[in-house]
Order: C-alpha cells, then structure tokens, then sequence
C-alpha cells in the first residue's frame, strides 16, 4: 500500500475543475475540446490565432451572425489508431467550437480566414470611423 499525501489546495483545485467542466458541457454541449486562441487588436484590425494542430481546413467552420464570430470543426481519430494499443492518450479529438463577441468597429463584411500548419488565423477588419468635425453654432 502506498500512502499518499493530504493536501486540501490540492482537493479545492479539482472540486474547481469539475465545476468548470459541468458549467463548459451546459453551455456548450456539441464542443468535446477547445482549440487555445490568442485575440490581438491593432489599429486597423483584430486578429484571432486559433491552434487546431491536425485539423484540415476543410474540417473547419468560420461563422459571424449577430456580431458573435464562431469557429467550429472537428479533429478525428483515424481508422490507423484504433488498431493501435495505446497506454496514453493525451490529445483531444471529437468537435470542438468557440465563439466570440465582436465589437461594433468589426468589419463583418472583410473577415478573412486561412489555416497553415495547424494555426487558424482570423483577420477582421475595423471598420472606418467617421472623423469628428467641428459645427459651427449660427446665431
């Protein structure tokens, strides 16, 4: 018999995980991973960088309705792997989706997207604003 240690931070981290995991599956129940993203505002534009190692592009799903920007898609098990006898399984697979809210300065007509070595990078566009100008006040 081995003996392990006590540690309650250590009992509190899991309790908060499970926690966040039953509150992830309500809210966003046909997602079985989530892809890391990096959000990135410059000047001119806002750049999402989503890593999606093995997944194609034609398995990927970029949508914007309503001001909310949705990437989803699905990175699957291969028929060569379940042949295979794995001891460790560490890689996510199934669908997995995430969404964002975009400000009023997103440009949703000029959203581009493009996937090269396993990073999804979104391109949106800000929209031009109208220079303030100054009114007279005629008396």
């Amino acid at each position: 018999m081995s003996l392990i240690r006590y540690q309650p931070s250590n009992l509190l981290a899991q309790f908060n995980d499970e926690i966040n995991r039953l509150f992830d599956a309500r809210n966003n129940p046909v997602s079985e991973w989530s892809p890391a993203v990096d959000v990135k505002e410059t000047d001119k534009e806002y750049v999402i960088h989503a890593d999606v190692p093995g997944v194609e592009a034609k398995d990927i799903d970029v949508t914007l309705e309503d001001g909310v920007l949705t990437i989803r898609g699905e990175r699957n098990w291969s028929n060569e792997q379940e042949n295979e006898s794995y001891k460790r399984v560490e890689r996510a697979y199934g669908s997995f989706f995430r969404r964002f809210s975009l400000p009023d300065t997103a440009d949703a007509e000029s959203v581009k997207a493009k996937s090269n070595n396993g990073v999804l990078e979104i391109v949106i566009p800000k929209q031009e604003k109208a220079l303030p100008r100054k009114i007279t006040v005629n008396s």
